[in-house]
């Protein structure tokens, strides 16, 4: 709100006889009173009213310019963070140079998506080298029994497999939650401490009605084998498995996000799995094997390679990684888009 100072009203000339000069001293008088008045106790940080007082004058040596104590205060603050941090505790974490996309605000559920269920399924969990006892439990994935989880891998100087996925996994959920869809984490940091097992995943997805399914991965291989690789789920009917259903539209959705992550990441696919496709299939996976929904893992690259280890702990990358990963859900979701990897490893 604009004020003018306090409550002073110039005092009126008497109808009088004398020189028009006089008359106007009196009311120049009246007016230089009137704005000490307003600097004394309305202070110089104030607009003027519209069509109130005239312009004041010159501001005389030393006096404030109005506005100047709010720019100087407002230049000593930096803007508050609107990404997530790079959060890696087991070691000094990579500069996180591009951070995640704030959310789009706006009514929830709109946008292209708007109805539609994604599950993201980070790999791993860092809790779970705290718990090797109850990870080392087997679960029933249909075609045999396996572990119910593993520490998953890091790079040579230690940036954990686990971090990574709970980070893409992160930038990944902005990205779609921008275009509208419902979106759910099988696990966020410390929730739960442990796993969740490869079977409790599977059902997370199933009891959600996912439309689509993506566990996040880095793969753990040798030294000098590079790129990535999307993991579809193989034709499974035993034991409590069958992915009969969902061999098609998982597939579907593989294909197009391995365009769509070459496309983002300029990165090949596979040099040493899939035969250059950047596809495989796989029948020993409970998290496949035990989905209803169409669901996919993707191995974002190799962390024990140097090369592609580089590109893993750039924040950069990481966003691109996601970027890549969520055109490709979109894609399959609303039934278009680029099917199928091309490009050159970086």
């Amino acid at each position: 709100m604009s004020y003018v100072g306090p409550d002073f009203e110039p005092p009126r000339p008497r109808r009088s006889r004398r020189p028009l000069t006089v008359t106007l001293a009196a009311l120049v008088a009246a007016a230089l009173l009137g704005w000490l008045v307003y600097q004394t106790v309305g202070g110089s940080g104030g607009s003027a009213a519209a069509g109130g007082a005239a312009t004041p004058p010159a501001a005389t040596p030393g006096a404030a310019t109005p506005g100047a104590a709010t720019s100087s205060a407002s230049a000593g603050r930096s803007a508050p963070s609107t990404g997530s941090p790079d959060p890696s505790p087991a070691r000094s974490s990579p500069r996180d140079d591009a951070k995640p996309t704030p959310a789009a605000t706006g009514p929830a559920g709109s946008g292209p998506l708007a109805g539609k269920v994604v599950v993201i399924d980070p790999g791993h969990n860092l809790g779970n080298f705290r718990h090797t006892a109850e990870i080392s439990r087997t679960v029933d994935i249909g075609t045999s029994r396996k572990e119910c989880d593993t520490t998953g891998t890091a790079t040579d100087d230690g940036y954990p497999e686990a971090e990574f996925t709970l980070d893409v996994s992160h930038r990944l959920r902005t990205l779609l939650e921008q275009q509208g869809a419902t979106v759910k984490l099988t696990h966020d940091r410390d929730e739960p401490p442990w796993g969740p097992c490869v079977d409790e995943r599977a059902r997370i997805g199933n009891t959600a009605h996912a439309d689509a399914a993506v566990s996040i991965h880095a793969d753990g291989s040798a030294a000098g084998n590079r790129g990535f690789h999307v993991i579809l789920p193989g034709s499974v009917h035993a034991g409590g498995a069958d992915t009969r259903p969902i061999v098609g539209p998982s597939r579907d959705l593989g294909e197009r996000i391995a365009g769509n992550f070459v496309h983002a990441t300029g990165s090949a696919p596979s040099n040493y799995v899939g035969g250059g496709t950047g596809l495989v299939t796989r029948e020993d996976l409970g998290g496949l094997n035990l989905s209803t929904v169409p669901k996919v893992f993707i191995e974002c690259g190799n962390m024990r390679d140097s090369k592609d280890a580089a590109l893993l702990t750039s924040g950069a990358w990481r966003q691109k990684a996601a970027e890549g990963i969520s055109e490709g859900i979109v894609s399959f979701l609303r039934g278009q888009g680029r099917a199928g990897p091309t490009g050159r490893t970086p």
